[in-house]
C-alpha cells in the first residue's frame, strides 16, 4: 500500500467526528482500492468515488444509500425518454438516436400518469430526454403537466424551434422549467465533427433564443478523447454566456449506443438514476437501450420499481465489490 496515502487517510479521517465524511484525493484505481481496503480494515466506509477523490465516512454505514447526499439517492430524480427519433445522428449518441430511429414515443396520457406516479413516489426532479424531445409537436402538453408537478429539465439540441414549435415554446411556463442545451465546444470544428455540419451555429442560435425568451438555460458539453483543451476553453464560453455553476454540465462519452469508445459503464459502476422509456425501465439514462441495464418491462407501480433499484444498488455498496460513481447527464 502507498504509505503516503495511508498517512493521509489516518490524518484526514482521524479528524472527523463519528458519522462525518471527508474527500481523500486519489490518483487512479489502485489508490481507490487502497482506500477501500483501509476502510474495511479500520471500520470506516467509502461513500462514493468521484473523478479524483474518494468520499470516506468515519465509522460503518448501516445503510449506504442513506449516507449519500439526497440528490444522489435512487428515486430523487426521474428520467423519461419522451421519444428516440432526432434531427441529428451524433456519432456518440448513447441510444443511437437519429432521423431514422424508431420513434418509441411516450404519449401524453401515459406521460402524465408517469409524472403523477413520480410525485406519489417522492421524486423531486424530472428530466426529459430523447432523441430530440422537441421533435414532438405536442411536447408542450407534456411540459405543462410536468412543470406543474415538479421542477423539470428538458434536454435539447435547440435546433428545431421554428414555426409552430417556436410558438408553442414561447407559450410555455418559465417557472420550474430548465432547457438544457447541448454544445460540445466553444467553436464549430469539434461540435460539428460529432453532431453534423452547421449544428454548432444552430445550437448557439438556440441558446440565444432560449435566453431572450426568458427561460432558465443550462449548457451541457459531451467530451470524447479528442477534446484536447476544450473543457478549459468552455469555461470562457460559459462565463461569456453568464452561466452560474449549476448551469454548466461537462460529461464524458460513455461506450454505449453509437459510441465505439468512451467510459465503460455497468449497473454496479453507476449510481442509478431511474429511467423510463417506451421499452421499459433502465438503470441509468446513459444506457437506456442496453439490455444489461434494463430493470423491468413495466414502470408501474413506480414506487416498487424505485425500491427494487435501491435494494439492488444497496447490495452492490454493502458488498463493496465495485464502487459506484456518478455519470452527470444533468
Amino acid at each position: 500500500m502507498s504509505a503516503r496515502l495511508l498517512l493521509r487517510l489516518v490524518d484526514d479521517v482521524g479528524l472527523l467526528h463519528h458519522g462525518g465524511t471527508t474527500m481523500v484525493a486519489v490518483d487512479g484505481p489502485d489508490d481507490v482500492d487502497i482506500v477501500a481496503r483501509w476502510c474495511e480494515a479500520t471500520g470506516n466506509a467509502v461513500v462514493a468515488v468521484h473523478a479524483d477523490a474518494v468520499e470516506v465516512h468515519r465509522g460503518r454505514i448501516a445503510d449506504p444509500i442513506a449516507a449519500l447526499a439526497p440528490e444522489r439517492r435512487p428515486g430523487y430524480r426521474l428520467w423519461i425518454y419522451t421519444n428516440f427519433h432526432c434531427n441529428l445522428a451524433c456519432d456518440y449518441c448513447c441510444v443511437q438516436s437519429s432521423p431514422r430511429a424508431a420513434t418509441r414515443v411516450i404519449e401524453v396520457e401515459e406521460f402524465a400518469a408517469m409524472v403523477d406516479a413520480a410525485v406519489e413516489s417522492g421524486v423531486q426532479e424530472l428530466c426529459l430526454t430523447g432523441g430530440e424531445p422537441f421533435m414532438l409537436i405536442d411536447l408542450d402538453e407534456r411540459l405543462r403537466h410536468a412543470t406543474a408537478a415538479l421542477p423539470t429539465i428538458v434536454l435539447t439540441n435547440a435546433m428545431v424551434w421554428s414555426g409552430e414549435r417556436l410558438r408553442r415554446l414561447e407559450a410555455l411556463p418559465r417557472d420550474g422549467l430548465t432547457l438544457q442545451i447541448s454544445l460540445d465546444s466553444p467553436d464549430a470544428e469539434l461540435h460539428d465533427h460529432h453532431r453534423g455540419e452547421g449544428s454548432f451555429a444552430r445550437a448557439r442560435a438556440g441558446i440565444t433564443t432560449a435566453m431572450e425568451l426568458g427561460f432558465h438555460v443550462r449548457v451541457a458539453a459531451t467530451l470524447g478523447d479528442d477534446a484536447g483543451d476544450t473543457e478549459s476553453r468552455l469555461v470562457d464560453l460559459f462565463d461569456e454566456l453568464g452561466l452560474e455553476d449549476d448551469q454548466r454540465v461537462v460529461r464524458r462519452v460513455a461506450k454505449q449506443g453509437s459510441a465505439n469508445a468512451g467510459l465503460t459503464v455497468s449497473r454496479a459502476s453507476l449510481v442509478p438514476e431511474v429511467c423510463l422509456t417506451a421499452d421499459g425501465v433502465f438503470w441509468h439514462p446513459v444506457a437506456a437501450i442496453d439490455p444489461a441495464m434494463k430493470v423491468t418491462d413495466s414502470w408501474s407501480p413506480l414506487g416498487d420499481v424505485i425500491t427494487a433499484i435501491s435494494d439492488e444498488y444497496r447490495a452492490y455498496r454493502i458488498r463493496g465489490d465495485i464502487l459506484a460513481s456518478t455519470f452527470p447527464c444533468a
